[in-house]
């Protein structure tokens, strides 16, 4: 596994041509989220289309919902990465998290049509993904070098990114064969998450955490007060925080698809399958071109030129919609994930000791959460006082904006940890 007894991942001899293979317990953990992902993404394929054309919501209330679902998980993420990092059970903190979005499935199914209990459910589905995220990142990149880190990430992301391709698709083919039976596609959507959790008992490794390691004189310390004292680590935070804050979210841009083309609302559910078609195709290739341009801070350049790639979605979006439009938005949409998803954990992921992995990366993926939250809500609140076309050029000025000041903080050589435990505060 690479991995030593003092925690650290970068220490045993590496034999040759071992760059090029990609740990097991990534290639375990990809088949979890494969087979996790289209349990979500049958739900998730839906829910625009049921509570903005199904209940009638505004932009506004929908921006909001959406990005809270996204972001209101801050405290759980930060939760999960303290406890895999204290104890070293990161396997055992990632189940517990993919078993908890599981049952929400199970609530959804029980729900019948009380909106309460509809959000309590999304909102479980919500929380164990964010007590799973960080520990299974930090099981990743613990199980290799951290220079095949990119391409690591890259192969769980494509795998990942599996799952979102077939969810749609599974959640279309049950409404086609039940006739628009919901109840159908939540039946569904649990059996198949729990197939996920049964494969993470089975065949993930618990690969040792390193709560295994000795602990150093002072005594452990909380990774998220150790995390932020890193400049480097600072920095990535930093930037990818203001650039979360001008990502509009997919789900607007897929019905800004919609409207523009006057498509048939069941056709929703399968605009996601382009992007995550490109996003499949390219995940691992980013990620082994960022590996190879690490000494240029190649993982640097693929994270922003990824965000360019969104500014062009926004671009083409401001033009009339056409069936070249949707193919050109969609594909860069994928791009962009197969440029900055895994590409942001490589990149912070070196900056941080073994000792603090998965906290701090929960503190990342936390501040982007929220970022995006306030993201999605602004843009639904401007697209409602402003209509679509201001709101978009808006959303387009503010994200080239960030992208200028983002060159400017991320740090230009590639981050890593430090070789000591950090100093008491």
């Amino acid at each position: 596994m690479y991995l030593a007894a003092n925690g650290r991942p970068d220490a045993p001899p590496r034999l040759p041509g071992a760059r090029r293979r990609v740990p097991a317990a990534v290639l375990a953990l990809g088949a979890v989220s494969l087979v996790t992902d289209v349990s979500s993404e049958m739900v998730a394929a839906v829910l625009p289309l049921y509570l903005v054309l199904g209940l009638g919501l505004t932009p506004l209330q929908f921006g909001f919902l959406d990005g809270m679902f996204n972001g209101a998980t801050a405290l759980v993420r930060l939760l999960g990465g303290r406890l895999a990092d204290r104890r070293g059970h990161h396997k055992r903190v990632a189940g517990a998290g993919y078993l908890l979005s599981a049952l929400s499935r199970l609530g959804l199914l029980l729900a019948g049509g009380a909106t309460g209990a509809i959000a309590a459910a999304l909102a479980a589905d919500r929380l164990g993904k964010g007590i799973r995220t960080a520990p299974r990142d930090a099981l990743i990149s613990l199980s290799g070098p951290p220079e095949s880190l990119g391409r690591s990430f890259g192969v769980h992301r494509a795998m990942d990114t599996t799952g979102a391709l077939l969810g749609p698709l599974a959640a279309f083919a049950v409404l086609w064969a039940t006739a628009d039976a919901y109840d159908a596609v939540f039946a569904v959507s649990f059996c198949t998450g729990l197939l996920g959790v049964l494969l993470l008992v089975v065949y993930v490794p618990a690969v040792p955490g390193p709560a295994a390691a000795p602990a150093p004189a002072a005594g452990p310390h909380p990774p998220r007060r150790s995390v932020l004292r890193d400049p480097a680590f600072r920095r990535v935070l930093c930037a990818s925080a203001l650039l979360g804050a001008t990502t509009i979210g997919d789900a607007f841009l897929y019905l800004l698809l919609l409207r523009g083309l006057d498509l048939p609302p069941a056709l929703f559910t399968l605009l996601p399958l382009g992007a995550a078609a490109v996003y499949l195709l390219l995940a691992v290739p980013v990620g082994r071109l960022a590996d190879r341009a690490a000494d240029r801070a190649g993982r640097r350049t693929a994270f922003l030129l990824g965000h360019c790639a969104l500014l062009g979605a926004y671009v083409l979006l401001l033009a009339p919609v056409s069936p070249p439009t949707v193919v050109g938005v969609l594909a860069l949409l994928g791009l962009f994930y197969a440029g900055t998803d895994g590409v942001l954990m490589a990149l912070a992921a070196p900056a941080l000791p073994a000792a603090g992995r998965a906290g701090g990366l929960a503190v990342l993926q936390t501040g982007q959460a929220l970022a995006r939250l306030l993201g999605a809500a602004g843009f639904g609140a401007a697209w409602t006082l402003w209509g679509q076309r201001p709101a978009l050029w808006a959303a387009a000025l503010a994200l080239a904006g960030a992208l200028v000041a983002a060159a400017r903080i991320l740090p230009t050589a590639p981050p890593t940890a430090p070789t000591a435990a950090p100093e008491a505060p």
